[in-house]
């Protein structure tokens, strides 16, 4: 599949500070990607470049074989950009905003389009309603519609689902699914690990200003994702052997039941009763627990 969006070595600095350090990604036409860090890592600015409200200092930014800033006209029309600000359009009504907005792609006549929007993100019936009368989920939705109203092939979300309720989470999801489903390519930023695990083909991790993986989310969680295994015992039992402080043993239930963290380099489940045997630990049930994305997660950024 082909790459719709590229990267390569993406630099960006603030003064002294390094914002982006040679970033470097590629977006498959068609797939969802997602884009993970902590606050600070570099992602809006990476979005922001993209969107081309802020210059890069060195580096190739490409949508389709265009160049963010030679090419701009280009881009533009093949981007939608959500952005996390909640930027107010003073007392217009929603209907009048997106016709606005589709004179900006040089739309003249976009009704059905508009029309489809509103519907599919359930604002039809607030269409004549104005900004300044809208619940904050209502404009995150305005922001989204607006992104949308010239059918961008790359649809990019940052954190569009910050502060909303789980309702409207959902249901936004399932459009962005149904968006997809039909072509749309999606570049995703979000701080809901669990909806970047549910929705993402692939994830990117960055961190301080720098990718520090990218893979199939399946993979990643298959490969660096933790394990968790409960054990409770016939008796309670307050410390355990010191050899077992690699495992970060949690204490439940008064120390009759504790939890360990298997990593993959890590003891296997079957060295760890063997030497709690050898100890003297008699055990009476135990279970475990896949690990999933928020382990991959703290285990490349620490946070």
């Amino acid at each position: 599949m082909t790459a719709i969006l590229k990267i390569e070595n993406l630099k960006k600095n603030f003064g002294t500070i390094e914002a982006l350090k040679g970033v470097s990604l590629s977006i498959k036409r068609g797939e969802i990607f997602g884009l993970l860090g902590p606050n600070g890592a570099g992602k809006s600015t990476l979005i922001n470049i993209l969107a081309g409200l802020s210059r890069r200092d060195s580096g190739v930014v490409d949508v389709d074989g265009f160049d963010v800033t030679k090419d701009y006209i280009q881009t533009r029309q093949l981007l939608g950009v959500v952005h996390q600000e909640i930027i107010s359009d003073g007392f217009f009504d929603i209907e009048s905003i997106l016709k606005y907005q589709s004179g900006y792609y040089g739309i003249a006549d976009n009704q059905e389009r508009i029309t489809e929007i509103l519907h599919k993100l359930g604002l039809t019936e607030y269409k004549n309603r104005k900004v300044s009368q809208l619940s904050g989920g209502m404009k995150r939705r305005l922001l989204i519609a607006k992104a949308l109203v010239h059918n961008p092939q790359v649809l990019v979300l940052d954190e569009p689902t910050a502060g909303v309720d789980v309702e409207l989470r959902q249901s936004l999801w399932k459009y962005v699914r149904e968006l997809n489903s039909k072509g749309t390519t999606i570049l995703l930023t979000t701080h809901y690990i669990e909806e970047a695990e549910e929705l993402c083909d692939r994830i990117g991790i960055i961190n301080h200003g720098e990718m520090v993986t990218i893979d199939e989310t399946r993979l990643l969680v298959e490969k660096l994702g933790s394990k968790k295994l409960d054990i409770r015992f016939k008796k309670q039992h307050e410390s355990l052997p010191d050899h077992f402080e690699s495992l970060k043993p949690e204490l439940f239930e008064n120390g009759k039941r504790w939890r360990f963290t298997i990593d993959k380099e890590g003891l296997s489940i079957r060295e760890i009763l063997q030497k709690l045997e050898e100890a003297g630990f008699i055990y009476c049930d135990l279970w475990t627990e896949e690990g999933d994305l928020e382990d991959v997660f703290i285990n490349f950024t620490n946070k």
